[in-house]
């Protein structure tokens, strides 16, 4: 399998396709993606990609959208954690842009939940409480399990199954690098990688449901990439066994039309992601708790991370 190191962003859905994706994605899914992309445009010449100047409005909102990417895209693959603070000027200036597009851009983010801004502290990734966690997988499950089953039901052409195969293949890699190194679980940037590989094949199995409603609602609560963000530990292998096998399964009942059983294994699927969620921030919240209480015993340095 061959695979393209790029980015398929969508600006009016919620999500991104992004770091490494099947080179033969050219179906009717990723090609509503790309066509909704914002044009390319030189930011040397002034000009469109199409050879027509840029105004200086058509310019900005460009920009905007570039950090809107940009931001959601290091909230999605972890290098922004909830709690981490957003500084408008360095994204300006990894952008090589004035501020306020920037500025527009975060607040977008802001308005959508991704982003908060405290006073005193300026803007952060947003922390979700434990009901916001539930409120959000519920959601999700009811969006994605309808999803399944109209994929089920339909149909869908079999080059986009494959594709859908081929982002649940791409943890094997990732299994076999960590068996490899003879560690314990996968790092950070391996956790990226496998975090982004299972937000793009639940996104992926979205899109091919082609229902705009569900979309906007997805993009308005910025449900998926809030789900994502979610600080996770590394993976074991086992983990990342069982992980595959059950979006095999899915995909498995995606191709054989079996909409009740892709329905039932996605469910199960979604519920014990949750029940992880969940045992991870209340284990997060007694360390924190521990932390105010007994600060010399447990240093910020060793929890917070």
């Amino acid at each position: 399998m061959i695979l393209h190191s790029m980015s398929i962003v969508c600006r009016h859905h919620e999500y991104m396709l992004a770091d490494r994706v099947p080179a033969m994605y050219s179906t009717r899914v990723v090609r509503r993606l790309v066509e909704d992309m914002p044009k390319s445009r030189s930011r040397r010449s002034g000009r469109s990609a199409a050879g027509e100047p840029s105004s200086p409005s058509t310019a900005d909102q460009s920009v905007r959208e570039r950090a809107y990417v940009y931001i959601r895209h290091k909230i999605a693959s972890g290098g922004l954690s909830a709690g981490d603070p957003l500084s408008e000027v360095e994204v300006a200036e990894g952008l090589g842009s004035s501020r306020t597009p920037v500025r527009e851009a975060i607040g977008q983010l802001v308005a959508s939940g991704l982003l908060e801004q405290i006073p005193g502290r300026g803007t952060t990734v947003a922390r979700l409480t434990r009901d916001d966690i539930i409120d959000l997988y519920e959601l999700r499950e009811a969006m994605e399990v309808f999803a399944a089953r109209k994929v089920a039901r339909l149909g869908v052409p079999a080059a986009e199954l494959e594709q859908l195969q081929q982002l649940v293949d791409g943890i094997l890699p990732l299994r076999k690098a960590l068996v490899a190194s003879g560690e314990h679980s996968l790092n950070e940037e391996q956790m990226g990688r496998f975090m982004q590989l299972d937000l793009n094949f639940h996104a992926c199995l979205m899109l091919m449901a082609l229902n705009p409603r569900m979309q906007k609602i997805a993009n308005e609560t910025q449900l998926m990439i809030r789900i994502f963000a979610i600080r996770r530990s590394g993976h074991e292998a086992a983990m990342l066994d069982k992980i595959h096998s059950q979006h095999n399964e899915i995909v498995r009942a995606l191709r054989e039309r079996q909409p009740e059983r892709a329905m039932r294994i996605l469910s199960e699927h979604i519920e014990v992601s949750l029940h992880e969620r969940l045992a991870e921030f209340d284990a997060w919240n007694r360390a924190r708790a521990m932390r105010r209480d007994l600060p010399a015993a447990f240093p910020f340095e060793a929890i917070s991370k």
